[in-house]
């Protein structure tokens, strides 16, 4: 699905929603409300102009219409793997992203992700994943790091990670297994604009994504290790 068609259906009230080298940056109606949207399209990689536009729309955002809802459309191939990006810093530039993104939801603002195409690792991680709530859609790829590269890194033969892949959400790509693990609320498969409605009524600043793992066999000890740690216990077999 193209940006184009993805916001005409979430926005049916209209938006003036442009986008400029891959960035998506705009605003939407729907259910009677406003909403910032900002985005990438075309797989693009986030190199420091694109999280710096990202980051400049929020601020933007949270500084002129407090309490607005923003929503984040994801579509990236990951951080840009470049000589120059990694000399200037592109891990600082990304954290700088991500801050943005929790500071806005600190002051207030409903912050949703919507995979509508591709997601992976450090793109994702400081956009849709670290909002309020994040959803994709079902045709939605979604991987922090592929099962070749993690065998690299890891030394675990990529046969055998693929036997794991099967059973453990961790191992596995797609939307499915990131919604058994908590890292997606829900997949919208119709009605987006109406689905949108309904999250921006149930976003919550507090972040539940543990406990969704949890509840769904798909992270099974991150909840009982973050409670271990708060509260000075100890972790208790799932």
């Amino acid at each position: 699905m193209t940006w184009q068609t993805l916001a005409n259906q979430l926005f049916p009230g209209g938006h003036d929603i442009a986008e400029h080298d891959n960035f998506l940056s705009g605003s939407g109606q729907v259910d009677g409300q406003t909403v910032a949207v900002i985005g990438t399209t075309e797989h693009v990689p986030i190199g420091i102009e694109i999280a710096l536009a990202q980051a400049q729309a929020i601020l933007q955002t949270v500084q002129r219409h407090p309490g607005r809802p923003i929503l984040i459309l994801v579509d990236t191939q990951g951080q840009r793997l470049r000589h120059r990006d990694e000399m200037l810093g592109i891990n600082s530039y990304m954290a700088h992203l991500g801050k943005c993104v929790d500071l806005a939801r600190r002051r207030g603002h409903a912050v949703i992700g919507l995979v509508y195409d591709q997601a992976l690792s450090g793109g994702f991680i400081t956009s849709g994943l670290i909002a309020s709530a994040c959803y994709a859609l079902p045709q939605a790829t979604i991987r922090v790091m592929g099962l070749p590269a993690m065998a690299r890194i890891t030394k675990v033969p990529e046969e055998r990670l693929t036997e794991l892949a099967r059973d453990n959400p961790v191992f596995a790509p797609g939307p499915e297994n990131y919604l058994r693990m908590g890292g997606l609320h829900a997949i919208w498969a119709d009605d987006l604009a109406n689905r949108l409605a309904e999250a921006l009524a149930s976003a919550d600043p507090a972040d539940g994504r543990m406990a969704l793992g949890q509840d769904r066999g798909g992270r099974l000890l991150a909840q009982p290790v973050a409670e271990a740690v708060r509260t000075g216990g100890h972790v208790r077999p799932a």
